[in-house]
């Protein structure tokens, strides 16, 4: 690597506490932004559901699995919806680095619960949908498909590209 190369590596942004943390709030409210999309359009979609005639009919496993889904659904909206409140109520008190960390934790929180809430609500449609002992399976390499993509890959890229300061 070429000397030009690594000071522009070693340098990084010339930013105060508060910049940084404007930066870094900006760049977390576009993340939610995608998954509470993602969230609340499911969410929106399994509150429907116990209200169509098919419900009635469920196998009382699926009803539970719908019951489990829906209060997935509820906690990821919650968690990903949280750090616009916590921007709200502590906006002008000075306090945006820590709010930052706070709302990353509840954005992290939110995810896993979206996975979990994505992983029953297809448990229970292709449960439904095809009746058969591969459903698990197919399940699990869906999970597994997310875990890498929004995990693995990310981790494997902080590990790989990241700076020892």
């Amino acid at each position: 690597m070429n000397e030009s190369g690594a000071e522009t590596r070693n340098r990084g942004r010339h930013e105060t506490e508060e910049e940084r943390a404007d930066r870094k709030w900006g760049e977390l409210i576009q993340e939610i932004r995608v998954a509470q999309t993602g969230v609340q359009i499911l969410f929106g979609f399994l509150l429907t559901v116990v209200f169509t005639p098919k419900y009635a009919q469920l196998e009382k496993t699926d009803q539970n699995i719908y019951i489990v889904t829906v209060v997935l659904g509820a906690a990821a909206t919650g968690a990903l919806i949280g750090p616009v409140s916590l921007h709200r109520l502590v906006v002008g008190r000075r306090v945006k680095p820590q709010a930052v960390v706070w709302a990353s934790r509840l954005t992290f929180v939110g995810l896993v619960l979206l996975l979990a809430t994505m992983t029953a609500a297809l448990l229970l449609i292709l449960r439904v949908a095809a009746h058969d002992g591969y459903v698990p399976w197919l399940v699990a390499g869906v999970v597994l498909w997310y875990l890498l993509c929004w995990f693995a890959v990310p981790m494997l890229t902080r590990r790989r590209h990241t700076s020892s300061k």
